[in-house]
């Protein structure tokens, strides 16, 4: 009979045919990736701009007015500026520079070290002065000299600690590295103690960097803090309190609830400035208010409050409007993240098909080894699998219909053969 032939030519032309047709690739949805949240873009050129620099969102409370020339307020944790005006303004530092001196000069000794104090390392003490009362020929422990510096502001302490750091000129130049370092492209460096000085100058931004980087050392964070201590005369000692009355609470001045502290300061030419740290919960602000100019002495003080105050009330009612993390870093934190590639899943049927494929193509070389699908059911505990098994499914659905396109054509071929030859 014509019709096995038929049969055997017309399912090898479908075999080839089914191994002729391209994988079924997985659908979009099957590779779909959840979009990542978009993260806030900070513009640093916004607070480059003069005035007051805020984005309020919905039911955020209105900015504070403050007379100071300058201001920020930002997240310590973060370094996200919420609010300021005239940022980057350049302006005289006073003793607010001491924290710039702290983070240069605090690593290189350990608090209990002592240093004898000589003559020379009191000189070149700017007349009118704030002092702790260091003398020469007695001998302090390091955290004796940096108490003095952080309570009494005191510049003959700050000179014996940059005495025992390579001396005047050179510490300067290191506090002006360090400024840099941070990011704080302001701060012009002439006298390390903050005293008046031709072209020394800082700026609101600036001292919210120093500040922020001291809060993360716990030696300039204990210091800060500190209201009271006690300072060696000798064969006795005296009480120092902080100048900072948002810590103490002193001469009227309401102390801040949570304040950490940090530093003020005050000279003739840098009028009253201050930078302090307070934490509410979770939450930590840093606050630096330049040269208030109105309110008298004490308005520095009762200007930062206001700004404390709205900076919490603010918080997550506002978007940040810079950043007080370098440029660099601030331009790494917001580089999207390298896409990584996507491949598309393949279905399981197409998979063990695949594999079923490659190793029948080694068999048809080697031929199959004897008793290996018996075997490996065996080792499985499953039943041998049947050769001519057919696949199952949707995957099925395409081969059964050409092979039986193919079949029906060679029944028909058989049928004219026979039939037809009769007739002629």
């Amino acid at each position: 009979m014509i019709v096995m032939p038929a049969v055997r030519h017309a399912a090898a032309g479908a075999a080839a045919l089914l191994l002729a047709l391209p994988v079924p690739a997985a659908s979009a949805a099957a590779v779909a990736e959840p979009t990542p949240p978009a993260r806030p873009f900070v513009d640093p050129a916004r607070l480059d701009r003069s005035g007051s620099q805020v984005q309020p969102l919905r039911g955020a409370p209105e900015l504070p007015s403050v007379s100071a020339l300058s201001w920020l307020v930002a997240d310590a944790a973060t370094g996200e500026v919420l609010a300021a005006r005239n940022a980057h303004k350049q302006l005289p530092p006073a003793s607010t520079l001491k924290t710039l001196f702290a983070l240069t000069a605090l690593p290189h000794h350990a608090p209990g070290e002592r240093h004898t104090v000589r003559d020379e390392e009191l000189e070149g003490i700017g007349e009118g002065s704030s002092m702790v009362g260091v003398k020469e020929g007695l001998t302090y422990k390091v955290s004796d000299l940096w108490n003095g510096v952080f309570l009494s502001s005191g510049n003959d302490a700050v000179h014996v600690l940059a005495a025992m750091n390579g001396g005047w000129r050179s510490m300067s130049k290191q506090m002006q590295e360090k400024a840099r370092s941070l990011g704080a492209r302001d701060t012009r460096v002439v006298s390390p103690d903050g005293y008046d000085a031709p072209g020394q100058v800082s700026s609101a931004y600036d001292l919210a960097v120093f500040a922020r980087t001291g809060l993360q050392d716990p030696q300039f964070t204990r210091y800060c803090s500190t209201a009271y201590a006690d300072f060696p005369a000798g064969g006795w000692s005296y009480g120092i309190a902080n100048t900072n009355r948002l810590l103490t609470g002193a001469d009227g001045v309401a102390r801040y609830p949570g304040l950490i502290g940090v530093k003020n300061g005050y000279t003739s030419g840098a009028g009253n400035t201050l930078v302090v740290a307070a934490r509410h919960g979770s939450r930590t602000l840093v606050v630096s208010v330049m040269n208030p100019q109105g309110g008298g002495g004490f308005a520095v003080y009762e200007e930062a409050r206001e700004l404390l105050d709205w900076g919490f009330d603010a918080w997550g009612r506002v978007q940040p409007v810079g950043s007080l993390k370098p440029a660099k870093d601030l331009a790494k934190a917001q580089r999207p993240p390298s896409p990584e590639p996507v491949r598309a899943p393949v279905p399981a049927t197409v998979r063990a098909s695949a594999q079923g494929t490659a190793q029948d193509r080694v068999q048809a070389k080697a031929g199959p080894e004897p008793g290996a699908g018996v075997q490996a059911a065996a080792a499985t505990g499953a039943k041998p699998p049947a050769r001519d098994a057919a696949p199952s499914g949707g995957a099925a659905g395409l081969p059964l219909a050409l092979v039986g396109s193919a079949l029906g054509a060679a029944l028909s071929l058989w049928l004219w053969r026979r039939f037809g030859a009769r007739g002629n």
